[in-house]
């Protein structure tokens, strides 16, 4: 990562959402080894729920948009209402993504860290 990444992420707490363990684990390593305080990874609708609502302090999230074979828009919602920013990072094309969600970037996968960093905090 990039020194602008590393401040972006120093001492953030960012909430990471996959259900690939290896692409979980993969982001969440790299997101931890430049300053980001990792939460999860979730790998489901409900794991990630439990998270959003069992933790004070979530500065930002990075969500794949179908976890096991369910839709991620509930944890979305959850996210928005509590003010979280977020990124999704899916294979997913545009058009996939419901309108209510045109603003939230998208970070075609595999995402990059730093451009997930500038996306979350830039």
């Amino acid at each position: 990562m990039t020194i602008e990444s590393q401040a972006m992420l120093a001492g953030r707490t960012v909430l990471v959402i996959e259900d690939d363990y290896f692409i979980a684990e993969d982001m969440a390593c790299q997101l931890a080894a430049n300053g980001a305080e990792i939460i999860g990874p979730a790998a489901s609708v409900d794991a990630a729920m439990a998270l959003i609502e069992q933790t004070e302090r979530i500065d930002g999230a990075v969500m794949d948009i179908n976890l096991q074979g369910l839709m991620a828009w509930p944890i979305a919602d959850a996210l928005l209402k509590r003010g979280v920013h977020f990124v999704f990072a899916t294979g997913y094309d545009s058009a996939s993504i419901p309108a209510r969600y045109a603003e939230i970037i998208r970070c075609e996968k595999p995402a990059d860290p730093n451009s997930t960093a500038k996306a979350l905090f830039g």
